[in-house]
């Protein structure tokens, strides 16, 4: 799946404004880096302009011709810090997803249930699986137009070295005149792009906003200085980059002056491949079967540290042995 594609798909799982518009940000530094302003080291060395060219080729080539799928958890914490856990599979129409924790614990029985008919109807209802086509196409018009961007929209020096990872920091090209909304986020921005050298591919693009920025002068609304994003990617497995960490946090007003607060923390791992062409009717199989199996595996363990902890050394260990059942000790 292409990254700026999958970067644009993340803005739909908050609410708000500000998450499209930030990370449509993100899309910008992406694709505008390769035409960043040509500052050399000073030893020689390729210019950090040249590099991000080279980068960013690679990364678009290399996400062209990645047509792999995968199930993966994610984990989600809000500004309240209560924490969902979910196993999501990508799919060619689109990624399903399966609440599995909330706040460490598996969810009921009754919640199960409710995961159950909401993708059952997802699966039933042609209409709303068109729905989430045409989002996805969206977000990909949305996408072509910010590769169109102005090419001289930063200005960019070399950082520090560490081990194949090498540090651009960007900031503000003051001659750019933004057209869009994402472009006025992404010109009040300054930050750091991180790129593996040794796999030619990007690593993490972080930001912050230098400045407030008012939409149509503030009647739309604004974003108050000094919101942040972060977006991380690893190689899941070998010659396979996915986004593994996302994190955002921003302030302002939306339309009709209601306070705009979003904090978006995303933790993806435990990366497995799926079939290319698995369907969702197949994802939803799989999300169970992995819900499932986990909580087979969290049972067993659980149960195992109960028989090696003696009750009376557990926490209040004489009432919480009075109070267990035998069926739920073995």
């Amino acid at each position: 799946m292409y990254l700026t594609q999958r970067l644009m798909g993340l803005s739909r799982t908050a609410s708000g404004v500000a998450v499209p518009i930030l990370i449509g940000a993100a899309v910008l530094f992406i694709v505008c880096s390769s035409v960043f302003s040509q500052t050399n080291s000073g030893d020689g060395r390729q210019s950090a302009g040249d590099v991000l060219r080279k980068v960013i080729n690679n990364e678009l080539r290399a996400q062209s011709d990645d047509h792999s799928r995968w199930m993966y958890q994610e984990k989600t914490t809000d500004a309240r810090n209560h924490e969902q856990v979910k196993w999501i599979v990508q799919t060619g129409e689109g990624d399903l997803d399966r609440l599995w924790l909330k706040n460490g614990r598996p969810i009921p029985r009754e919640q199960q249930a409710q995961e159950d008919q909401r993708i059952a109807n997802l699966l039933h209802s042609p209409d709303r699986r068109r729905k989430r086509q045409r989002a996805q196409q969206e977000d990909a018009k949305q996408t072509e137009r910010l590769f169109r961007i102005l090419p001289d929209a930063v200005t960019a020096r070399f950082g520090d070295h560490q081990g194949s990872l090498v540090e651009i920091f960007f900031k503000p090209n003051p001659n750019f005149r933004p057209s869009s909304h994402e472009a006025a986020v992404f010109h009040a921005m300054e930050g750091r792009i991180w790129i593996d050298e040794k796999e030619n591919r990007l690593a993490e693009i972080e930001g912050h906003l230098i400045r407030p920025v008012k939409f149509y002068g503030g009647l739309l609304g604004h974003l108050d200085e000094g919101g942040t994003f972060n977006v991380k990617q690893s190689e899941v497995a070998p010659g396979h980059w996915e986004i593994t960490l996302l994190h955002v946090n921003m302030h302002g007003k939306a339309l009709f002056f209601k306070t705009l607060s979003v904090q978006q923390n995303e933790i993806r791992s435990d990366f497995q491949p799926v079939p290319a062409n698995i369907t969702l009717a197949q994802a939803a199989e799989e999300l169970q079967k992995q819900c499932k199996t986990q909580a087979a595996t969290n049972n067993s363990s659980h149960l195992a540290d109960q028989r090696s902890t003696p009750a009376a050394a557990r926490p209040d260990g004489m009432k919480a042995l009075m109070s267990t059942s035998p069926e739920e000790l073995f």
